[in-house]
């Protein structure tokens, strides 16, 4: 069961367990994660479930593909390490995930 720690904007953290095979976005809705609203539902139509990965851990996902990446232009705060939370499908691996709610979007 991965542990994923989310960096809010106003500068607290928050730990959740998350089950495998389940979106990092519908971990952050179901956790009330603030600035996560997900408007779209997991479509890849929007960028209201946009995160940035702690750098380490970027590299353990698939690349983004085009349409997330094309959402990037939309999402506040977007970085080097932005990911759509709705393309994030959680393992085992991924016990220990950081990842930041960017302020823009609190």
């Amino acid at each position: 069961m991965p542990r994923v720690t989310f960096l809010l904007a106003d500068g607290t953290s928050k730990a959740v367990d998350a089950r495998a095979g389940a979106s990092l976005m519908t971990l952050a809705r179901g956790a009330r994660i603030e600035g996560i609203t997900a408007e779209c539902g997991g479509e890849c139509a929007c960028s209201t479930c946009h995160v940035l990965l702690h750098p380490e851990w970027y590299p353990k996902f698939p690349e983004p593909g085009e349409g997330e990446r094309m959402m990037f232009t939309f999402a506040p705060g977007n970085g080097k390490t932005s990911r759509l939370s709705c393309q994030l499908k959680l393992e085992d691996i991924h016990d220990g995930l950081i990842v930041r709610v960017p302020a823009e979007q609190a």
